[in-house]
């Protein structure tokens, strides 16, 4: 049996965490191993710690989102960031992708989707909730007439497939679609959707 995917809940709401908390907790896979309140407190954690997934929420007192996630990713590389949140606003959303969160989740989503985001997670793989996919392809749509453009340095086919990631398709679909193999198509989509993020180091399943 694998080890099960080990996670740090970071929210400034007890409520949250402790929700968070058990559901998830039903999921022999997945295991919650610390919380936090702000990202102060979630920095020594995550260098003790080493979670494989730090659930993110944005606008914690102290720290900046875009700030701890850099130290996140600075202290355990390794460490997935899973943004959960009820923020979707630009100044929000294209900072933290480029500071190097994974995937972007609003706080309506249900709970199985929830699970199976964060195992995605693990896997190196990237989940964004259906509004922050559309927001990112208008702004994919805009970028030969926005200057400077926030997708610039993609090419055609990685924004070929960061459409197909927004609709919804799984990486296989994705590399059948474009003729890509299923690594190569993850890896796109994981790591090549946002520019500016950190390369994580791990292969995409």
């Amino acid at each position: 049996m694998n080890d099960p995917i080990t996670i740090l809940v970071v929210d400034d709401h007890a409520v949250v965490r402790q929700g968070v908390r058990t559901l998830l907790g039903i999921h022999a896979d997945l295991r919650v191993i610390g919380e936090a309140e702000s990202a102060e407190e979630a920095l020594p954690l995550v260098e003790e710690l080493v979670p494989d997934v730090v659930l993110l929420d944005l606008l914690l007192p102290g720290m900046n989102e875009v700030e701890a996630t850099r130290q996140i990713k600075r202290i355990s590389p390794r460490s997935q960031i899973v943004v959960l949140t009820s923020y979707v606003e630009d100044e929000h959303l294209f900072p933290a992708l480029r500071a190097g969160v994974l995937s972007y989740l609003l706080k309506d989503i249900r709970p199985r989707e929830l699970a199976e985001s964060i195992r995605k997670a693990a896997r190196g793989e990237s989940v964004l909730h259906s509004r922050v996919a559309a927001r990112m392809i208008a702004e994919v749509r805009q970028t030969k007439r926005k200057a400077p453009p926030a997708f610039a340095n993609l090419t055609s086919r990685e924004l070929e497939v960061l459409q197909l990631l927004a609709d919804g398709q799984t990486n296989a679909g994705i590399a059948e679609q474009l003729v890509l193999s299923e690594k190569n198509g993850a890896r796109i989509c994981s790591l090549k959707a946002v520019p500016g993020r950190p390369n994580p180091g791990r292969p995409s399943a």
